[in-house]
């Protein structure tokens, strides 16, 4: 536990000693049976946070043979941020969303291709940038399709949130992608840009819900505790626009990759108490955990939960997609080290 939690740009847990031997990465057994959530779930809302970065250190030469091997990855870690850039990969989550029908998604480590300019053509191939010209989609638009806008963190594009067209869009954002779409501060000496992203969605059947997307500084260190505390305070406290914390509307949903576990890092990171002091586990009001975190919960990154939904006025049921039972991964291919959390909220 002591560097698990790492996943964030550099893999800084996976450089410090984190076992990812192969059955770290493997497919979780699953069973024939339906998914746990009704498929009569349509009058509620199916939102998902999705970690899809890759790292090296996976067993990346395992079958299925898909073209992406140890070579690729370290393309991947020098050139991409290990941030979602293989085409097939890409192709394999399109599908994925195509399948599982979200209203709300937000993504951390999706690599933006307007970077594509600084990736040499020899480390193109295979890659979202082999052939890219710019004002092609970006990659969050090429795996969710023109019925979603889509809006991004506060300088940084590999952080963002989208809503289905049908179900609403985000205030002051008129086109389909808002690069900066997402309210937001830095906290100082954390890093450029900002990890808390707050996006107002108007909803066409009335009312509004503030979407709060997370992705927590990565690390143990007391530095990234620290930065993390910084962060979380942002979304409860003061994202420091003057207008109170990011969570301050009168239905919150704040999910994505906090990078801690409020169970099992109780004891070593202060970021995990302070999180697990603000939202509560098992109760029926105020903020808490929509998503398992209790002993046993199916875990999203490697045997660690730290992909969370916060919610303060809604019920419903969450999965890990390709660790619970009777669900499916994005992909065959030894690829993400996350797997996307889904919850459908309950229709009220």
């Amino acid at each position: 536990w002591l560097a698990l939690v790492g996943c964030g740009g550099s893999r800084a847990a996976n450089d410090a000693g984190v076992a990812l031997d192969a059955s770290a990465d493997a497919e979780r057994p699953r069973d024939s049976g339906p998914p746990p959530i009704d498929a009569a779930r349509g009058l509620g809302l199916r939102i998902v946070t999705f970690n899809s970065g890759t790292t090296l250190g996976l067993s990346h030469e395992r079958a299925p043979d898909d073209g992406y091997g140890d070579a690729e990855a370290a393309l991947s870690d020098e050139y991409y941020g290990n941030g979602l850039a293989w085409t097939r990969a890409i192709e394999d989550v399109r599908r994925f969303f195509e399948t599982l029908e979200p209203d709300v998604v937000v993504f951390q480590e999706i690599f933006h291709p307007e970077e594509c300019e600084a990736v040499p053509v020899e480390a193109r191939a295979g890659f979202v940038c082999d052939g890219w010209v710019s004002g092609d989609p970006s990659v969050v638009q090429r795996v969710l399709g023109p019925d979603f806008q889509i809006a991004c963190h506060l300088d940084k594009p590999d952080k963002c949130a989208a809503v289905r067209r049908a179900v609403g869009g985000f205030r002051g954002c008129e086109s389909a992608l808002c690069l900066n779409g997402l309210e937001g501060a830095r906290v100082p000496d954390c890093g450029g840009g900002s990890r808390i992203g707050r996006g107002v969605i108007e909803l066409v059947g009335g009312g509004e819900l503030t979407l709060v997307s997370v992705h927590g500084s990565s690390g143990l260190d007391l530095p990234d505790q620290a930065c993390r505390v910084a962060q979380f305070r942002q979304v409860f406290e003061d994202l420091g626009l003057g207008d109170g914390p990011a969570a301050n509307g009168t239905s919150n949903v704040i999910l994505g990759d906090f990078n801690t576990d409020p169970v099992r890092l109780a004891r070593l990171d202060e970021s995990a108490r302070y999180l697990a002091s603000r939202a509560e586990i098992g109760a029926a009001d105020g903020f808490r955990f929509l998503s398992e975190v209790a002993e046993g919960a199916p875990p999203t990154y490697l045997n660690a939960i730290i992909d969370h939904v916060i919610v303060d006025d809604a019920t419903g049921r969450c999965f890990a997609a390709g660790i619970t039972p009777g669900t499916e991964a994005p992909t065959e291919m030894v690829y993400f080290d996350h797997r996307p959390l889904v919850c459908d909220l309950d229709p009220r």
